[in-house]
C-alpha cells in the first residue's frame, strides 16, 4: 500500500483507495524541480517520440497527431525567433478553440516567449485594455475575430504588430504563409533561448472584485503542476479522450483539460462552444472517456430533453468545478456517470481543493498528509466593512466548523512549495491587493481568494458566494464596476448600479442593473451597445429604470435592498425589462413573464 509521510491510503466501502488520486498526483509532480529545463513542450516532445501517430488534438475543423502538433509548434517557435522575440516578450493570441490554438502557444513559449490568452468574448475598450496591460510585441488574430479586434484598435495605447491567422483580408500580414516557409523540425540548440520552469509562460486574464480584467502571471512551473497533477488525479492514459468545450483562453479549458491528457499520450476533443443538443452526439462520435465541465454546463444537460445517446457513451470520469449538490445527483444518475471529480481552484490562486470521494455539493478537501504543503484557512469576514475580521491583537479569526468565512491560502516562501505559490499579476498593485498580511502571526502572508466558504466537521469545503460586488454567471466572474463603467458611457445613462440576483434553478447570479436615465436614452440602441461592448455573460439580464440610486454617506451605492427586491413587477413600482434573446430586445416584465422565468420556461 502507498504511503506518504507515514500516512496510508484509506479505502472506501467499495475497497477503492480514497487517497489514491492524491498519491498519483503527488508522485507525478516530484521530478519538476530536479529538471528545470523540462517544460511542458519538452514533455509533449517526448510523448511524440513514443507515439508520433497517436491523436493529440481532435475537432471537426482540424486534427493533429502528436507528430503534427510538435512540428506545428516548432514552426511557431521559429516564427517567434524570426521576429527577434526576446525571452519574456509577449505575444497576444485572439483565436477561437481549435488545435492550432495550442500549437501556437506551445511553440512560442518553448523558446522563452510569453503568450497572453485573450478572452474571445471581449470587445472595444475591454479588449484593448487586455492587450495594453500585456505589453505585447505582436498579436495573432483569427480571421473570425478580426472585426472584434478592429473595434478595439481605436482604444489601444500600444502598437503591437498585427498578424492575421486564416483568410487574408489584405490589411494585416498573414501568419499562415510565413509558417509554411519554416521548418517543423526540432529546434537546434544554437537556436534555443530555453526557458526554465521558473520563467513566465502565459498571461491568463481574470476578473477581480473591481475594475477591468487583470493578467495573471503563469510560469512554466505552474503549467507543469496543473498538467501533471490533474493527470494523476484523473489517472489519464493513452487510451483516454477528453471532451473539452470550455474556452481555451481559460486555465481549465486551455491547460488542465489539454495538458492532463497530453502529458500521458491521451487525446483531447476540442469543440469551439458548448451545445446541449449536440453534446452527447459529440461524446459518442469521438468515443470520449473524460469530460471537463463547469457546473452550469451540467445543469443545462440535466434540464435538456431526453437524448437517444445520453447513456450510450464511455465516459468514465467527469472533472470540473461549480457542480451544485442538487444537480450533481441528477446528472450522475440520469447519464450514468461512474465518477465525478469536483475541485476548487483559481487561475492566479494558491488554494486548491479536490472532492475525490464524490460527495455531492462539496468542492473538496485537503487530506491530512498534504495539509502542510497547501495551508488553507477560513477567516471571519465582515460584510459591513467588506474586510476580514481581526481580534484585539490584530490577527485574523479562524472560522469554526460550519461558519462561513473567506478562504485564504498561505503564500510559500520556498520555491519547492508549488501548491502555495502566488505569482501575481502584471500590475504589482493588483498583486498586493490579493495579499493578506500579519494574518496569524507577524510577517506571514496569505492569498485572498475572495470566496466565501464553510467547512464541515470532516474537512469538506462548501462554496457559498463571492465577497464584494463580483458575482458569477455562466461560469464567469462578472465585475460590477466594469459593467457599470460600460453602462454609464452610453448616452442618456446618468448612473448605474449593477448587481447579481438569484434565480430559481440557475447557477450563480444573473446580472441586473438599476439605471438612472434622461431623455436621450434609447433602449433599442442601448441593447445593441451592450452586445458590442460586453461579453454575453456580463450583459445585464434585467434592467430597472429608477429615479435615483441610494448612496451611503461615503457615496457608495447601497445594493443590498436592490438585490433583495429582485425583479418582481408587483413589489417594484419602477419599470423592469428582461433582456430577451428570443426577440433581441429588452421586454417589459409583467406577472406572466415573471412566472415563466421562475418556472424555467424561458432560457436564460
Amino acid at each position: 500500500m502507498s504511503m506518504v509521510d507515514g500516512m496510508t491510503a484509506s479505502a472506501t466501502s467499495t475497497g477503492a483507495p480514497v487517497n489514491a488520486p492524491w498519491l498519483r498526483a503527488l508522485e507525478s509532480t516530484k521530478p519538476i524541480l530536479n529538471r528545470p529545463s523540462r517544460i511542458l513542450p519538452a514533455i509533449i516532445d517526448e510523448v511524440a517520440e513514443r507515439l508520433p501517430d497517436a491523436a493529440a488534438l481532435l475537432c471537426n475543423r482540424e486534427s493533429m497527431t502528436y507528430r503534427a502538433l510538435v512540428e506545428r509548434s516548432n514552426r511557431y517557435a521559429r516564427w517567434a525567433l524570426r521576429q527577434h522575440l526576446a525571452k519574456g516578450d509577449v505575444v497576444c493570441l485572439l483565436m477561437p478553440n481549435r488545435p492550432e490554438y495550442m500549437a501556437a502557444w506551445l511553440g512560442i513559449t518553448r523558446i522563452g516567449g510569453v503568450v497572453a490568452l485573450l478572452n474571445t468574448n471581449l470587445a472595444g475598450a475591454s479588449l484593448a485594455h487586455c492587450i495594453d496591460i500585456a505589453g505585447t510585441k505582436h498579436i495573432i488574430v483569427a480571421h473570425e475575430l478580426i472585426e472584434a479586434f478592429r473595434g478595439a484598435q481605436g482604444h489601444l495605447t500600444t502598437g503591437p504588430a498585427i498578424w492575421l491567422h486564416g483568410k487574408d483580408d489584405g490589411e494585416f500580414a498573414g501568419i499562415g504563409p510565413v509558417l509554411e516557409t519554416l521548418s517543423g523540425e526540432k529546434i537546434a540548440a544554437r537556436e534555443q533561448r530555453s526557458p526554465s520552469v521558473s520563467d513566465r509562460a502565459l498571461l491568463i486574464y481574470t476578473s477581480g472584485t473591481t475594475g477591468l480584467p487583470k493578467a495573471a502571471n503563469i510560469s512554466h512551473y505552474r503549467l507543469l503542476t496543473w498538467s501533471l497533477w490533474f493527470a494523476g488525479m484523473m489517472n489519464t492514459q493513452p487510451s483516454d479522450r477528453m471532451y473539452n468545450c470550455l474556452p481555451m483562453y481559460h486555465s481549465i479549458g486551455g491547460v488542465v483539460a489539454t495538458g492532463a491528457l497530453l502529458v500521458n499520450g491521451g487525446s483531447v476533443v476540442i469543440r469551439e462552444k458548448f451545445s446541449a443538443s449536440e453534446f452527447w452526439d459529440d461524446v459518442v462520435q469521438w468515443d470520449c472517456t473524460l469530460f471537463q465541465y463547469i457546473g452550469e454546463l451540467c445543469r443545462y444537460l440535466v434540464i435538456a430533453p431526453l437524448h437517444p445517446r445520453e447513456r450510450a457513451h464511455r465516459i468514465r470520469l467527469c472533472c470540473g468545478n461549480g457542480l451544485r449538490g442538487d444537480v450533481w445527483t441528477l446528472f450522475k444518475d440520469r447519464f450514468r456517470i461512474p465518477q465525478i471529480l469536483e475541485f476548487y481552484a483559481a487561475t492566479e490562486g494558491n488554494v486548491t481543493l479536490f472532492n475525490c470521494e464524490g460527495r455531492p455539493g462539496a468542492i473538496g478537501r485537503i487530506p491530512p498528509f498534504l495539509a502542510h504543503r497547501s495551508p488553507t484557512a477560513l477567516v471571519r469576514y465582515d460584510f459591513e466593512t467588506g474586510d476580514v475580521v481581526r481580534n484585539e491583537l490584530g490577527r485574523c479569526v479562524r472560522c469554526r466548523p460550519g461558519e462561513a468565512g473567506e478562504a485564504i491560502g498561505k503564500i510559500a516562501q520556498s520555491a519547492s512549495d508549488s501548491g502555495a505559490r502566488f505569482e501575481g499579476y502584471t500590475n504589482s498593485q493588483d498583486s498586493d491587493k490579493k495579499i493578506l498580511r500579519d494574518v496569524f502571526k507577524p510577517g506571514d502572508a496569505w492569498f485572498r481568494t475572495g470566496d466565501l466558504m464553510r467547512q464541515d466537521e470532516n474537512g469538506f469545503f462548501y462554496f457559498i458566494d463571492r465577497v464584494g460586488d463580483t458575482f458569477r454567471w455562466k461560469g464567469e466572474n462578472v465585475s460590477t464596476t466594469e459593467v457599470e463603467h460600460v453602462l454609464t458611457a452610453f448616452p442618456g445613462v446618468i448612473e448605474a448600479s449593477v448587481y447579481g440576483i438569484k434565480l430559481p434553478g440557475a447557477e450563480g447570479r444573473a446580472g441586473m442593473a438599476a439605471v438612472v436615465v434622461d431623455e436621450r436614452f434609447d433602449m433599442a440602441a442601448f441593447r445593441k451597445y451592450l452586445v458590442s461592448h460586453l461579453p454575453s455573460y456580463a450583459r445585464p439580464l434585467f434592467l430597472r429604470l429608477v429615479r435615483e440610486l441610494e448612496l451611503t454617506v461615503t457615496f457608495k451605492q447601497k445594493k443590498n435592498e436592490l438585490v433583495r427586491q429582485g425583479f418582481d413587477p408587483f413589489t417594484i413600482k419602477e419599470p423592469i425589462y428582461f433582456n430577451d434573446a428570443r426577440r433581441n430586445a429588452f421586454v417589459r416584465v409583467d406577472q406572466a413573464m415573471h412566472e415563466q422565468i421562475h418556472r424555467g420556461d424561458i432560457q436564460l
